[in-house]
Order: C-alpha cells, then sequence, then structure tokens
C-alpha cells in the first residue's frame, strides 16, 4: 500500500475514532480506550507497530456489554479498518 493512501485511511480511522470519544453514551471506559488508540495510532514510528497497538487498545473494549448498538457498529467498523491496513 503506498503511503499516501495510508495516511489518508489512518485520517478516516482517526475521524471513526473522533465520533466515538465526543459520544457522551459511550462508557467512559471505552472512550478513553478509543483516545488511547488514536494516539498509538498517530504517534511516530513504524506504522505496523503503530496499527497493532491501536487494534490492541480498540480489541479489548469493542464487547464491552454497556456499549450502546451505534457505537459498538463503530468500533467494530474501526476494528475492520485497523486490520485492513495490516495487511
Amino acid at each position: 500500500m503506498d503511503e499516501k493512501k495510508l495516511i489518508e485511511l489512518i485520517a478516516q480511522i482517526t475521524r471513526h475514532m473522533d465520533t466515538v470519544t465526543s459520544d457522551t453514551t459511550v462508557p467512559k471506559n471505552v472512550r478513553a480506550a478509543v483516545a488511547e488508540a488514536k494516539d498509538k495510532l498517530n504517534a511516530s514510528g513504524d506504522y505496523v507497530v503503530r496499527i497493532a497497538g491501536a487494534i490492541y487498545s480498540v480489541d479489548s473494549v469493542s464487547n464491552d456489554i454497556n456499549l450502546p448498538p451505534l457505537a459498538r457498529t463503530t468500533i467494530w467498523n474501526i476494528l475492520s479498518m485497523l486490520e485492513s491496513l495490516k495487511e
């Protein structure tokens, strides 16, 4: 994958993460995990390591019982996009 497309996809994922972190119906621990994932994704360093760290953070809360259905779908979409970058 070329770098320009990678940067564009990361920006798109970041926008989805912003949606989750700004939603007050999402539990605080989930918002914190998504914010942490966003920080990892936008940090400097090898993009494979950044993506893996973000996946780990988001995956840890993806099945939280208190997640509203729309937020759960958004988180699964974020995970799906992150996984597609990994390949």
